[in-house]
C-alpha cells in the first residue's frame, strides 16, 4: 500500500467562465484536476461505494473551482482540496448513512505499518516482516473495516503524507485528536492484520 493504486474518477465539467476568468480557470485546471486520483481514493475511503465516491469528486471539485477566487496560490492546495472533499461528504453524505464508533480496546499490540502505509521510520522485527507478507488486498480490507474518524486519520497520514497540523485542518479537529485518531487507528489496523495472519496460519497461535 506503500504505493497505492488511485482509482480515476470521470472527468469534472467545470462551468465556463467569462474571457476575464480565463487565467483562473487554466490555473485550477494545472494545479487542482491532477490531484483527482488522489482523491477519488480518499473518497472511495469515505463512501465505500465507487458511484458515491465520484459524485462525491465531483461536487468537490465543482465547489473548489466555485471557491478558486480565494485560493491563496502558492500555500498547499492538496490539503485544502482535501479540506473541501471532507466538508463536502458530511453536509452532503454522512447524513444518508451512521456509522457506529466503536470504542476500541486499549491493549491492542502496537506494530505500526509505517512502512507498508507510509513509508516511513518502520523497524525491523519479526512481527513486521510477517505482516510485510499480506497481501495489499487484506491490508486494504482491514484499512475499510476500521470506524471512519480512525480510517481517515491513518489514510490521510500514513498513505498522502499529511502532517498532523494539515489533518487536524482538513477533518476540523485538533491535532490532539488527530494524534489520538491516528495512534488508536494504527493498533487498530495492527490488530486485524495480525488476526488475518494467524487466520492465514503464518504464525502460531
Amino acid at each position: 500500500m506503500a504505493e497505492e493504486v488511485h482509482q480515476v474518477a470521470k472527468p469534472v465539467r467545470l462551468p465556463e467562465r467569462g474571457s476575464d476568468g480565463a487565467g483562473l480557470r487554466a490555473r485550477f485546471e494545472r494545479d487542482a484536476l491532477p490531484l483527482m486520483p488522489n482523491l477519488y481514493s480518499a473518497a472511495l475511503r469515505m463512501t465505500r461505494n465507487p458511484a458515491d465516491a465520484e459524485d462525491l469528486v465531483q461536487e468537490t471539485f465543482l465547489r473548489a473551482y466555485r471557491g478558486f477566487s480565494g485560493f491563496t496560490e502558492g500555500t498547499n492546495i492538496k490539503a485544502w482540496l482535501y479540506r473541501i472533499l471532507t466538508n463536502t461528504f458530511i453536509i452532503s453524505y454522512r447524513k444518508q448513512r451512521r456509522e457506529p464508533q466503536t470504542v476500541l480496546e486499549d491493549e491492542l499490540p502496537e506494530w505500526y505499518l509505517y512502512e507498508r502505509l507510509g513509508g516511513r521510520g518502520a523497524v525491523a522485527s519479526a512481527e513486521s516482516t510477517v505482516l510485510e507478507s499480506i497481501p495489499d488486498e487484506d491490508v486494504k480490507a482491514a484499512l475499510d473495516s476500521l470506524p471512519e474518524a480512525f480510517r481517515m486519520a491513518v489514510w490521510l497520514a500514513d498513505v498522502e503524507g499529511f502532517s498532523y497540523k494539515e489533518i487536524a485542518e482538513i477533518v476540523d479537529v485538533p491535532i490532539g485528536t488527530v494524534m489520538s485518531r491516528l495512534h488508536r487507528g494504527r493498533k487498530a489496523l495492527e490488530k486485524r492484520l495480525w488476526d488475518k495472519v494467524k487466520e492465514r496460519g503464518l504464525v502460531d497461535d
